[in-house]
């Protein structure tokens, strides 16, 4: 998205085959290792030293790239359990399923809800995104091992795992609207026309129901009138 977010977990068909495990594992490793993750583990150090979050760690250069090494290791270590590991052991899918079509807050809300919800490899059924909340929590837990010691306790750790879940729901409401944004603004439209079709297809659909209903055939003629 504007040549800086990857998305590579969008997909706007939302009958797209399932993915293979050995894809699942492919595409959250392809993920982890773009070079955004580098940049906000970057950002989120500086904002923890500043906040004198994780004293632990320590201040200065070493403090820095101990925090920006962690928070890296957070973002590698839920990707890989969250898009990776657990969908292939699940058979969830890791993708977003974008809607494109309908009014905005029934997207908003399909939005946040694809945070803890997903579709099933076999039966294309929707159900609790086990992976992604899993993933998370898992994560969590991994890093007790590197962060100081008062981040510990699986009380902290299920904690830790639903907020960056819930935190989680910003990625997909960019991944909902960033084509209606990338149209407004750059006069591209990365669907290629399907949103216009998708929503073309609503219209009609609503002036079909909208439509009064046809008039009862008129009665046979009564064998008097003849």
């Amino acid at each position: 998205m504007a040549g800086i977010l990857p998305s590579f977990n969008v997909s706007y068909d939302s009958n797209a085959v399932s993915m293979t495990a050995a894809q699942k594992i492919s595409l959250a490793f392809h993920s982890a290792t773009d070079p955004f993750p580098f940049g906000v583990a970057v950002l989120v150090a500086g904002y923890s030293e500043v906040a004198e979050d994780n004293a632990g760690f320590g201040w200065g250069a070493k403090g820095y790239f101990e925090r920006t090494g962690a928070a890296y290791l957070d973002e590698f270590n839920g990707t890989m359990l969250g898009n990776g590991f657990l969908p292939a052991l699940l058979h969830q899918d890791p993708r977003y399923f974008r809607l494109g079509h309908g009014s905005k807050t029934h997207r908003l809300l399909y939005a946040f809800a694809t945070s803890y919800i997903c579709k099933h490899d076999k039966s294309g059924r929707w159900e609790p995104n086990y992976s992604n909340v899993g993933g998370n929590i898992l994560a969590g837990a991994i890093s007790t091992l590197y962060y100081p010691s008062q981040h510990t306790g699986w009380d902290q750790t299920i904690t830790d795992g639903l907020v960056v879940t819930t935190e989680g729901t910003v990625g997909g409401v960019l991944n909902e609207f960033w084509p209606d944004i990338s149209r407004k603004l750059f006069h591209r439209d990365p669907t290629h026309g399907l949103d216009a079709q998708l929503s073309a297809r609503d219209k009609k659909k609503s002036s079909t129901s909208d439509d009064p209903p046809p008039a009862p055939p008129a009665p046979p003629p009564d064998k008097n009138d003849l």
